[in-house]
Protein backbone atom coordinates (compact mmCIF):
# COMPACT_ATOMS: atom_id res chain seq x y z
CA UNK A 1 0.00 0.00 0.00
CA UNK A 2 0.90 3.71 -0.48
CA UNK A 3 2.23 5.78 1.87
CA UNK A 4 0.36 9.52 2.52
CA UNK A 5 3.16 11.10 0.84
CA UNK A 6 2.15 8.83 -2.22
CA UNK A 7 -1.32 9.44 -2.19
CA UNK A 8 -1.43 12.86 -2.20
CA UNK A 9 -0.13 13.09 -5.58
CA UNK A 10 -2.89 14.59 -7.68
CA UNK A 11 -2.21 11.79 -10.57
CA UNK A 12 -0.84 9.19 -7.97
CA UNK A 13 2.67 7.81 -8.45
CA UNK A 14 2.19 4.16 -10.11
CA UNK A 15 3.23 2.62 -13.07
CA UNK A 16 0.67 3.82 -15.37
CA UNK A 17 2.10 7.43 -14.31
CA UNK A 18 5.57 6.67 -14.43
CA UNK A 19 4.99 5.82 -18.12
CA UNK A 20 2.99 9.13 -18.83
CA UNK A 21 5.42 11.15 -17.41
CA UNK A 22 7.99 9.32 -19.65
CA UNK A 23 6.02 10.43 -22.26
CA UNK A 24 5.23 14.14 -21.12
CA UNK A 25 9.24 14.50 -20.79
CA UNK A 26 10.23 13.23 -24.39
CA UNK A 27 7.78 15.94 -25.88
CA UNK A 28 9.11 18.76 -23.74
CA UNK A 29 12.49 17.28 -23.93
CA UNK A 30 13.67 19.85 -26.75
CA UNK A 31 12.39 22.81 -25.70
CA UNK A 32 14.48 22.05 -21.82
CA UNK A 33 17.20 21.05 -23.46
CA UNK A 34 17.80 24.54 -24.93
CA UNK A 35 16.61 26.16 -21.87
CA UNK A 36 18.82 24.56 -19.84
CA UNK A 37 22.26 25.82 -22.17
CA UNK A 38 20.89 29.40 -22.23
CA UNK A 39 20.66 29.30 -18.82
CA UNK A 40 23.91 28.46 -18.35
CA UNK A 41 24.08 24.68 -17.41
CA UNK A 42 26.76 22.85 -18.43
CA UNK A 43 30.13 20.51 -17.94
CA UNK A 44 30.70 20.64 -14.36
CA UNK A 45 27.58 22.46 -12.95
CA UNK A 46 26.01 21.43 -9.81
CA UNK A 47 22.27 21.35 -10.38
CA UNK A 48 19.34 21.05 -7.94
CA UNK A 49 16.17 19.22 -9.75
CA UNK A 50 12.96 20.13 -7.50
CA UNK A 51 10.18 17.85 -7.18
CA UNK A 52 12.51 14.91 -9.43
CA UNK A 53 9.85 12.80 -9.74
CA UNK A 54 10.63 9.59 -11.46
CA UNK A 55 14.19 11.07 -12.40
CA UNK A 56 13.75 11.61 -16.26
CA UNK A 57 15.69 15.17 -16.29
CA UNK A 58 17.39 13.83 -13.31
CA UNK A 59 18.95 11.45 -16.21
CA UNK A 60 19.39 14.45 -18.65
CA UNK A 61 20.55 16.41 -16.48
CA UNK A 62 23.59 14.04 -15.00
CA UNK A 63 24.91 13.36 -18.33
CA UNK A 64 24.78 17.07 -19.10
CA UNK A 65 27.08 18.15 -16.23
CA UNK A 66 29.11 14.67 -16.77
CA UNK A 67 31.53 12.93 -14.65
CA UNK A 68 33.03 16.52 -13.18
CA UNK A 69 29.51 17.81 -12.03
CA UNK A 70 26.21 16.92 -9.76
CA UNK A 71 22.91 16.44 -9.85
CA UNK A 72 20.79 16.63 -6.49
CA UNK A 73 17.14 14.80 -7.23
CA UNK A 74 14.36 16.46 -4.48
CA UNK A 75 11.79 14.38 -4.33
CA UNK A 76 9.15 13.04 -1.62
CA UNK A 77 7.86 10.29 -3.32
CA UNK A 78 9.86 6.88 -2.60
CA UNK A 79 8.00 5.16 -5.80
CA UNK A 80 9.56 8.14 -7.57
CA UNK A 81 12.90 7.78 -6.38
CA UNK A 82 13.40 4.55 -6.63
CA UNK A 83 12.12 4.40 -10.16
CA UNK A 84 14.93 7.20 -10.46
CA UNK A 85 17.51 5.22 -8.65
CA UNK A 86 17.36 2.38 -10.57
CA UNK A 87 17.51 4.28 -14.29
CA UNK A 88 20.87 6.49 -12.76
CA UNK A 89 22.52 2.94 -12.06
CA UNK A 90 21.55 1.42 -15.72
CA UNK A 91 23.28 4.15 -16.90
CA UNK A 92 26.66 3.99 -15.06
CA UNK A 93 25.54 7.60 -13.65
CA UNK A 94 27.44 8.08 -10.11
CA UNK A 95 26.82 11.98 -10.09
CA UNK A 96 23.52 11.53 -8.98
CA UNK A 97 22.37 12.47 -4.83
CA UNK A 98 18.98 11.27 -4.16
CA UNK A 99 17.07 13.09 -1.36
CA UNK A 100 13.49 11.59 -0.19
CA UNK A 101 12.37 15.17 0.83
CA UNK A 102 8.91 16.97 1.28
CA UNK A 103 9.26 20.49 -0.36
CA UNK A 104 6.76 22.06 2.27
CA UNK A 105 8.49 20.17 5.18
CA UNK A 106 11.43 21.80 6.05
CA UNK A 107 14.49 23.84 4.16
CA UNK A 108 16.50 22.03 1.31
CA UNK A 109 19.96 19.72 2.29
CA UNK A 110 21.54 21.49 -0.63
CA UNK A 111 23.92 25.09 -0.74
CA UNK A 112 25.65 26.56 -3.28
CA UNK A 113 24.45 25.44 -6.38
CA UNK A 114 25.04 26.77 -10.12
CA UNK A 115 21.36 26.01 -10.98
CA UNK A 116 18.00 24.46 -9.81
CA UNK A 117 15.32 22.94 -12.58
CA UNK A 118 11.61 23.29 -11.26
CA UNK A 119 8.94 21.64 -13.57
CA UNK A 120 5.03 21.87 -12.77
CA UNK A 121 5.80 21.95 -8.98
CA UNK A 122 4.95 25.18 -7.61
CA UNK A 123 1.30 24.65 -9.27
CA UNK A 124 0.80 21.50 -6.81
CA UNK A 125 2.23 22.73 -4.23
CA UNK A 126 0.65 23.91 -0.49
CA UNK A 127 2.58 27.57 -0.51
CA UNK A 128 4.32 28.42 -3.82
CA UNK A 129 6.27 31.71 -1.86
CA UNK A 130 7.97 28.69 0.41
CA UNK A 131 9.15 27.24 -2.66
CA UNK A 132 10.39 30.06 -3.87
CA UNK A 133 12.78 30.92 -0.98
CA UNK A 134 13.17 27.86 -0.71
CA UNK A 135 15.05 27.68 -4.15
CA UNK A 136 16.53 30.71 -3.96
CA UNK A 137 18.52 29.52 -0.42
CA UNK A 138 19.86 26.89 -2.46
CA UNK A 139 21.86 28.61 -5.32
CA UNK A 140 24.90 30.33 -4.71
CA UNK A 141 24.47 34.12 -5.80
CA UNK A 142 24.41 34.06 -9.52
CA UNK A 143 22.98 30.92 -9.96
CA UNK A 144 19.98 30.41 -12.25
CA UNK A 145 16.43 29.09 -10.79
CA UNK A 146 14.86 27.63 -14.11
CA UNK A 147 10.72 26.76 -14.10
CA UNK A 148 8.72 25.75 -16.39
CA UNK A 149 4.92 26.23 -14.48
CA UNK A 150 1.21 26.98 -16.53
CA UNK A 151 0.55 30.22 -17.14
CA UNK A 152 -3.22 30.05 -18.78
CA UNK A 153 -4.27 26.17 -18.55
CA UNK A 154 -7.40 26.72 -19.97
CA UNK A 155 -5.56 27.02 -23.55
CA UNK A 156 -5.93 23.54 -23.86
CA UNK A 157 -8.82 23.21 -26.28
CA UNK A 158 -9.50 21.58 -29.31
CA UNK A 159 -10.23 23.63 -32.81
CA UNK A 160 -13.15 23.27 -33.85
CA UNK A 161 -14.14 23.48 -30.40
CA UNK A 162 -15.03 20.33 -28.20
CA UNK A 163 -16.69 21.66 -24.94
CA UNK A 164 -16.51 17.98 -23.64
CA UNK A 165 -12.57 18.52 -23.36
CA UNK A 166 -13.40 22.22 -22.18
CA UNK A 167 -15.30 20.69 -19.21
CA UNK A 168 -12.85 18.44 -18.41
CA UNK A 169 -10.26 21.08 -18.17
CA UNK A 170 -12.56 23.25 -15.53
CA UNK A 171 -13.05 20.19 -14.12
CA UNK A 172 -8.95 19.63 -13.72
CA UNK A 173 -8.47 23.45 -12.78
CA UNK A 174 -11.23 22.64 -9.95
CA UNK A 175 -10.09 19.36 -8.37
CA UNK A 176 -6.12 21.13 -8.34
CA UNK A 177 -7.81 23.98 -6.51
CA UNK A 178 -9.40 21.80 -4.13
CA UNK A 179 -6.46 19.89 -3.56
CA UNK A 180 -4.32 22.98 -2.45
CA UNK A 181 -2.86 23.72 -6.02
CA UNK A 182 -2.76 26.32 -8.67
CA UNK A 183 -2.86 25.58 -11.94
CA UNK A 184 -2.37 29.42 -13.47
CA UNK A 185 0.70 29.53 -10.92
CA UNK A 186 2.98 31.02 -13.24
CA UNK A 187 0.80 34.63 -12.76
CA UNK A 188 1.86 34.51 -9.92
CA UNK A 189 6.08 32.85 -9.90
CA UNK A 190 7.84 36.21 -11.51
CA UNK A 191 6.87 37.88 -8.47
CA UNK A 192 7.40 35.15 -5.59
CA UNK A 193 10.77 34.66 -6.99
CA UNK A 194 11.26 38.51 -6.88
CA UNK A 195 10.47 38.38 -3.48
CA UNK A 196 12.67 35.84 -2.52
CA UNK A 197 15.92 37.69 -3.95
CA UNK A 198 15.73 36.63 -7.31
CA UNK A 199 16.09 38.65 -10.75
CA UNK A 200 13.82 37.63 -13.21
CA UNK A 201 15.81 37.47 -16.39
CA UNK A 202 13.65 35.54 -18.93
CA UNK A 203 10.20 34.73 -19.38
CA UNK A 204 8.68 33.13 -22.75
CA UNK A 205 5.59 31.77 -23.07
CA UNK A 206 5.12 28.09 -24.81
CA UNK A 207 2.40 26.35 -26.70
CA UNK A 208 1.63 23.66 -29.02
CA UNK A 209 -0.78 23.58 -31.40
CA UNK A 210 -0.85 20.10 -33.21
CA UNK A 211 -3.04 17.59 -35.27
CA UNK A 212 -3.79 14.56 -34.06
CA UNK A 213 -0.87 12.84 -35.96
CA UNK A 214 1.64 14.66 -34.24
CA UNK A 215 3.88 13.45 -31.64
CA UNK A 216 2.87 15.87 -28.89
CA UNK A 217 -0.48 15.02 -29.37
CA UNK A 218 -0.08 12.35 -27.28
CA UNK A 219 0.75 14.38 -24.18
CA UNK A 220 -2.48 15.49 -23.50
CA UNK A 221 -4.34 12.96 -24.82
CA UNK A 222 -2.93 10.26 -22.16
CA UNK A 223 -3.07 12.87 -19.60
CA UNK A 224 -6.92 12.88 -20.31
CA UNK A 225 -7.10 9.16 -19.72
CA UNK A 226 -5.29 8.47 -16.47
CA UNK A 227 -7.58 11.97 -15.18
CA UNK A 228 -10.45 11.12 -16.07
CA UNK A 229 -10.16 7.59 -14.17
CA UNK A 230 -8.39 10.25 -11.22
CA UNK A 231 -11.96 12.17 -11.17
CA UNK A 232 -14.05 9.39 -11.50
CA UNK A 233 -11.93 8.21 -7.86
CA UNK A 234 -12.20 11.28 -6.26
CA UNK A 235 -16.30 11.14 -6.85
CA UNK A 236 -15.99 14.54 -8.87
CA UNK A 237 -17.84 13.15 -11.98
CA UNK A 238 -19.47 10.24 -12.97
CA UNK A 239 -18.79 6.98 -15.20
CA UNK A 240 -21.38 9.14 -18.09
CA UNK A 241 -19.15 12.07 -17.87
CA UNK A 242 -16.19 10.54 -18.47
CA UNK A 243 -17.41 8.23 -21.49
CA UNK A 244 -18.74 11.77 -23.09
CA UNK A 245 -15.19 13.21 -22.64
CA UNK A 246 -13.28 9.67 -24.18
CA UNK A 247 -16.16 9.57 -27.15
CA UNK A 248 -15.51 13.22 -27.97
CA UNK A 249 -11.73 13.03 -27.59
CA UNK A 250 -11.46 9.99 -29.66
CA UNK A 251 -14.11 11.67 -32.31
CA UNK A 252 -11.48 14.24 -32.94
CA UNK A 253 -8.82 12.34 -33.23
CA UNK A 254 -10.28 10.58 -36.31
CA UNK A 255 -10.27 13.96 -38.11
CA UNK A 256 -6.94 15.06 -39.47
CA UNK A 257 -8.54 18.76 -39.44
CA UNK A 258 -8.58 18.86 -36.12
CA UNK A 259 -6.09 20.84 -33.73
CA UNK A 260 -4.72 20.81 -30.30
CA UNK A 261 -3.49 23.53 -28.61
CA UNK A 262 -1.99 22.90 -25.15
CA UNK A 263 -2.12 24.51 -22.06
CA UNK A 264 0.02 27.45 -21.94
CA UNK A 265 3.22 26.96 -20.09
CA UNK A 266 5.79 29.83 -18.99
CA UNK A 267 9.42 29.22 -19.17
CA UNK A 268 11.29 31.33 -16.21
CA UNK A 269 14.73 32.08 -15.49
CA UNK A 270 16.01 33.78 -12.43
CA UNK A 271 18.92 34.62 -11.03
CA UNK A 272 19.90 35.02 -7.44
CA UNK A 273 21.05 38.17 -6.29
CA UNK A 274 24.03 39.18 -4.42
Amino acid sequence: MAGSGERDYVLGTHREEIERLGLQHRVWRPQVLECWRRAGITVGSRVLDVGAGPGYATLDLAEVVGPTGEVHAVERSGNFLEHARRACEARGLANVRFHEQDLMAGPLEVAHMDAAWCRWVASFVSDPAKLAGAVARALKPGGAAIFHEYLDYRTWRLAPPCPPLEAFVSEVMASWRASGGEPDIALSLPALLEDAGLTVTHLEPKVFVVPPTDFIWKWPSEFVEINLQRLLELGRVDEAWTQRVRQALRTAEADPRTLMITPMVLEIVARRRG
